[in-house]
């Protein structure tokens, strides 16, 4: 664990004073009018005098909370973009659009570890992708695989944009949380940028835009980060884990397997700070438990209205039967993804305390029981 070195609390310090005095006489000495110097600003600290020094991982954001900088609080009233630790300066303060200033309103304790992994196990889709793998495969599959592409990029594009859109709400005393959610928005912009070179780099293109009636629920779910992040990542966010998971299972080269591999990575890390801040939350708010029904009850709906697009069930089953001739047994796989996704979503469900095994709609209940 990383140690912190305090020296004494103190003001004005001996140190301020001295240079007060030294810089004082300097100006004394100028010939003309050269305005005197207070330093005043030196003496506005907090917590002078910690030194943190790094641990077996180095000197990680989470390894910083020593002192008052460790001190994560409940409610941050501050609505300016001061950081957690600094000296206050209304006078010199912007008054932001800081509407998140509870702790349970978007903390996971997790957040600092799963920033540092983020950045850690970074790819890059330009040069950490096998491309030249890619060889051609019967027009039929190729289409499939295109529309599963152009699927995929649209759920990221949703992410991304959803994300982002919090983060500026979210305020300053809890940075773990927003750095975190810098590295998913990140993440997202990734994960739509090698789907779409999948999709153009083997004679292919994008296909056609899906339904996407979850996407509507969560690009207009701004009540509350942790309802947007029911609908964003345990609704979501398994069905697109599962979609990675079999696309790495059924993938047609090392590139593509290394696509889903890399995502599928990425995917867990966000699905894991979900879980915990919505496990968090609802503890703290057990009064909630019908609007975080009612929430997913929504969602739920809007997922059956998309299962019944053909195009993405279609596409899987083209690619999961190895074309069009096996598309039957492709078919039969496809349910054993939608069952795998359900029972997934209701695990995650069921670990933040929301049991929906009872409330599923019948579009879903059919893919559990398979």
């Amino acid at each position: 664990m990383p140690t912190a070195d305090k020296k004494p609390e103190h003001g004005e310090s001996a140190g301020v004073r001295k240079h007060q005095r030294i810089l004082q006489e300097i100006v004394e000495e100028e010939e003309g009018d050269t305005p005197s110097l207070s330093l005043d600003w030196m003496q506005d600290n907090l917590e002078w005098g910690v030194k943190v020094k790094p641990g077996k991982k180095g000197l990680t954001i989470g390894s910083l909370n020593v002192g008052i900088y460790g001190e994560i609080p409940e409610y941050h009233p501050d609505r300016t973009r001061s950081l957690r630790g600094s000296h206050p300066g209304e006078e010199r303060a912007f008054i932001a659009n800081i509407t998140l200033r509870h702790k349970r309103e978007l903390w996971a304790d997790n957040a600092a570890d799963l920033y540092e992994e983020a950045i850690q196990k970074r790819w890059v889709p330009a040069t950490d992708i096998p491309w030249d793998t890619i060889e051609h495969l019967p027009d039929d599959v190729e289409r499939a695989m295109c529309q599963l592409c152009t699927e995929l990029c649209q759920q990221a594009n949703v992410e991304y944009e959803t994300v982002a859109g919090w983060i500026q709400q979210m305020s300053y005393g809890y940075h773990e949380v927003k750095v975190f959610l810098a590295s998913e928005v990140f993440d997202a912009a990734r994960h739509f940028d090698v789907f779409r070179k999948r999709a153009l780099s083997n004679g292919g293109g994008l296909g056609l835009e899906s339904r996407a009636e979850v996407d509507r629920v969560i690009l207009q779910s701004n009540n509350d980060w942790t309802s947007t992040s029911l609908f964003l990542h345990i609704l979501r966010g398994s069905f697109t884990q599962t979609l990675y998971r079999y696309g790495e299972l059924y993938a047609h080269n090392p590139a593509e397997k290394a696509i889903f591999a890399r995502c599928l990575q990425d995917k867990a890390r966000h699905l894991t700070y979900s879980l915990a801040h919505i496990k968090y939350a609802y503890s703290l708010q057990p009064r909630k438990e019908r609007v975080f029904h009612g929430v997913l009850g929504i969602a739920e709906a809007q997922m059956v209205r998309d299962l019944k697009d053909p195009v993405l069930p279609e596409s899987l089953g083209v690619i999961m039967g190895h074309g069009v001739e096996g598309v039957r047994t492709g078919m039969r796989r496809v349910g054993n993804l939608l069952g795998d996704f359900v029972r997934t979503y209701l695990a995650n469900a069921r670990y933040v305390g929301l049991e929906r095994s009872d409330k599923l709609p019948e579009g879903l209940v059919v893919y559990r029981d398979m």
